[in-house]
């Protein structure tokens, strides 16, 4: 599918050795993209990383200067192996330090000074120059710096700063999509699909097998910003399935 030059795009970065180890299974990723789908923001790349600043900072230096946006996900919490925050900063090229917003913030959960022990207050400390993202759930904030937005793991959590940090966002021309099932193996159908992509560029033609019990298949997804070019080419697509069959 043709990529309009002023298309919003975005990337995220996974962080935690749970995920790569196998232990945890990451959610977030899905749900960001689904978020920014909606309103019309192409997630480019998904990454996922170690709890390494070296690794952090890598991927997210890379992706924030090929994209409109960067998420990540995970890293920011109390614990020793929380590396994001201090790896965003190194990122920058700034300070990081101990942040009295969200000092206030973790004060609404703890009122009581003894428990904003060592390991929350890690929670606040924030890079200099970024603008904190909100967490209903826990109050422990996430933040922004230029085009980086950084969330939390806990799937609860992210959820909740994502639904504060998508209204900030420059959106884009949302996606339309179609499916529909063909009762044919997706051998049969590659040439004939093939040509059908070369004829409709705008849109995205897909095709995922199945295998329903003794039954072999494939569902057939087009994806276009252009709703008219969509339906063209979901047209022809039913034409050429009428041959098949």
């Amino acid at each position: 599918m043709d990529t309009p030059a002023n298309t919003v795009t975005a990337a995220i970065v996974v962080i935690g050795d749970e995920i790569l180890s196998g232990r945890t299974q990451d959610t977030n990723s899905g749900d960001i993209a689904r978020a920014l789908g909606a309103v019309g923001i192409d997630v480019t790349e998904i990454r996922v990383v170690s709890d390494e600043e070296p690794a952090i900072v890598e991927a997210v230096n890379a992706l924030r200067a090929q994209n409109s946006y960067v998420f990540t996900c995970g890293g920011i919490g109390p614990t020793h192996d929380d590396k994001t925050a201090d790896a965003i900063a190194a990122a920058f090229g700034v300070g990081i330090d101990f942040d009295e917003r969200a000092i206030a913030m973790m004060r609404e959960r703890f009122p009581n000074p003894a428990d904003l022990n060592e390991g929350r207050m890690r929670m606040t400390r924030i890079p200099f120059g970024a603008e904190l993202i909100a967490n209903s759930v826990s109050k422990a904030p996430g933040f922004h710096i230029g085009n980086v937005f950084v969330m939390a793991g806990v799937p609860s959590i992210m959820r909740a700063m994502l639904a504060e940090v998508v209204p900030l966002l420059r959106s884009g021309v949302p996606t339309s999509s179609e499916s529909l099932r063909a009762d044919i193996k997706e051998g049969d159908l590659a040439m004939p699909l093939a040509a059908l992509q070369k004829q409709h560029p705008s849109v995205s033609i897909g095709s995922y097998p199945f295998n329903d019990g003794d039954r072999y298949g494939s569902n057939l997804v087009l994806r276009s910003r252009d709703t008219h070019a969509l339906a063209d080419a979901m047209a022809a697509v039913e034409a050429m399935l009428k041959t098949l069959t």
